[in-house]
C-alpha cells in the first residue's frame, strides 16, 4: 500500500534543498527523497556567483557565516600559456558542495522537511496524482513531484527523456588540493579536448575540476597518465599540479555528461537544477543557475498550491521562466565550448582578448546574471 504525501522532491542536492527550503518557508509541506547520506563530496566547480546570495539570505541561509572564500578576479589561460586577467562581474564565493549541501540540509530539517534516504526507481502519473516507487521503502503517492536528481540518472530512462539515449563524449574529474593559489582568483585553463577550473573553497583548500573528452581520456591507462600527457600541455596547469598535494583519497569522476537540451517538464514532473539543463562548466555558473531554477520553480509551485494557477498553467509558466532566464546563457555556453575546442580559434580569441580585455568581462556577463535575483 502506498504512503500519501503532498509534494515530493526527488534529489536532495543544491537545487532540491533550495526548492524545499523555499516551499517550507511558504508553508508548503515537502518530502525529499535522496539516495545518498549527508554530507558528500561531488564533482563540481564549487563557485557561486553573488547574484544568488541575497536570495539565499532571504531563505535564512547565511553563507557569510561559513569560512567561504571571496572570489573577485578571473584568469583565462589557454594552452599556449598566455594569461588574461580581469575582474569578475558581481563577484562570488568559493564553497565546497560538502559544506554547502550540509548547510542547506540542516536548514531544511530545521524547517520541518521530511527526508527519505532511498532511490526512486519509477514515477508514473494518472488521475491528477503521481505514483512513486522506491528501492527500499513503500511506494508513495503525491500531488506534485519536482525532480532534482542531477545530470544523469536511471530515472531519466524511466521517464523516456531523449537526451538519455544519446551518448555524451564528456568526462569530468574533481579533487581538493593543498597548493599555493590566490585567494580571490578563479582560473580557467584550457587544454586539448577540455578545460579546467581552479579556485579556493573553505579552509584554504583549492578545488580543481576539469572536463575532458572521453576520446582523449581513453588513450591512457588512468587519470594520472592522461593528466601528464594532456593537461600538462598548458604550462600553467602543469605548474599547479606539480606543486599540489591531493587531499582526497582519489579524484571523483563522472561520465556521460550531457549538454543537450532537456525538457523542463517530463510527464508532469518539474525538472530543476542539472535535471532541467546543464550549462558548460567553463561558464562557471552552474551552481547559481541551480539555485535560481529552484527559486523559479518554488515560486510557480506556490501559486499552484494556493489555487491561483492550474497544473497546465504552472508547467507552461515554469518552462517559460526557464527559457527567459537561462536560454541565452545556455546558448553562450555552447558557443564558448565550440570555440575553445578549436585551437586556432582559441589562439585568435586569446590575442584579441589580450588587446581588448573588456570583451572578456562582456563574455562573462553573458553567462551570469546582470544583477542579484532577489533584492528584498
Amino acid at each position: 500500500m502506498s504512503v500519501k504525501k503532498d509534494f515530493l522532491i526527488v534529489g536532495g542536492g543544491l537545487a532540491g534543498l533550495t526548492a524545499a527550503i523555499h516551499l517550507l518557508k511558504a508553508g508548503v509541506p515537502v518530502t525529499i527523497i535522496e539516495k545518498n547520506s549527508y554530507p558528500q563530496h561531488k564533482v563540481c566547480g564549487e563557485y557561486i556567483s553573488n547574484e544568488v546570495l541575497p536570495y539565499l539570505n532571504m531563505l535564512g541561509v547565511t553563507l557569510d557565516q561559513l569560512p567561504v572564500t571571496q572570489l573577485r578576479r578571473f584568469q583565462f589561460s589557454p594552452s599556449q600559456g598566455r594569461q588574461i586577467l580581469t575582474d569578475l562581474p558581481l563577484g562570488g564565493i568559493g564553497i565546497s558542495r560538502y559544506l554547502l549541501d550540509e548547510c542547506l540540509y540542516q536548514h531544511a530539517l530545521a524547517l520541518g522537511c521530511q527526508v527519505i534516504q532511498d532511490k526512486v526507481t519509477h514515477i508514473s502519473y494518472a488521475s491528477n496524482a503521481f505514483h512513486v516507487e522506491l528501492a527500499h521503502h513503500a511506494p508513495l503517492t503525491a500531488s506534485l513531484v519536482i525532480a532534482a536528481h542531477g545530470k544523469r540518472d536511471q530515472l531519466d530512462e524511466r521517464l523516456s527523456r531523449p537526451f538519455f539515449y544519446k551518448r555524451s563524449p564528456w568526462l569530468a574529474v574533481k579533487a581538493h588540493y593543498k597548493v599555493a593559489f590566490p585567494d580571490d582568483l578563479i582560473g580557467l585553463y584550457t587544454f586539448n579536448g577540455g578545460y579546467c577550473g581552479v579556485s579556493k573553497v573553505e579552509n584554504d583548500v583549492v578545488n580543481i575540476c576539469y572536463l575532458t573528452s572521453y576520446s582523449s581520456f581513453r588513450k591512457y591507462k588512468n587519470i594520472k597518465e592522461h593528466r601528464a600527457a594532456i593537461l600538462y600541455e598548458n604550462p600553467q596547469l602543469r605548474e599547479i599540479f606539480e606543486k599540489a598535494t591531493m587531499i582526497n583519497e582519489q579524484p571523483l569522476t563522472i561520465s556521460q555528461i550531457s549538454f543537450l537540451n532537456k525538457r523542463k517538464v517530463e510527464q508532469h514532473v518539474l525538472m530543476i537544477g542539472d535535471s532541467g539543463g546543464l550549462i558548460h562548466p567553463l561558464c562557471g555558473n552552474g551552481m547559481a543557475m541551480a539555485i535560481h531554477s529552484a527559486k523559479l520553480c518554488a515560486e510557480t509551485v506556490i501559486s499552484y498550491h494556493s489555487g491561483t494557477m492550474s497544473r497546465a498553467q504552472m508547467e507552461k509558466r515554469y518552462t517559460s521562466l526557464w527559457k527567459q532566464h537561462f536560454g541565452k546563457r545556455m546558448l553562450m555556453g555552447r558557443i564558448l565550448s565550440t570555440l575553445l575546442h578549436q585551437q586556432r580559434l582559441t589562439a585568435t580569441l586569446t590575442r584579441f582578448l589580450s588587446v581588448f580585455p573588456s570583451v572578456l568581462r562582456f563574455i562573462i556577463r553573458q553567462t551570469h546574471g546582470k544583477k542579484p535575483i532577489f533584492t528584498g
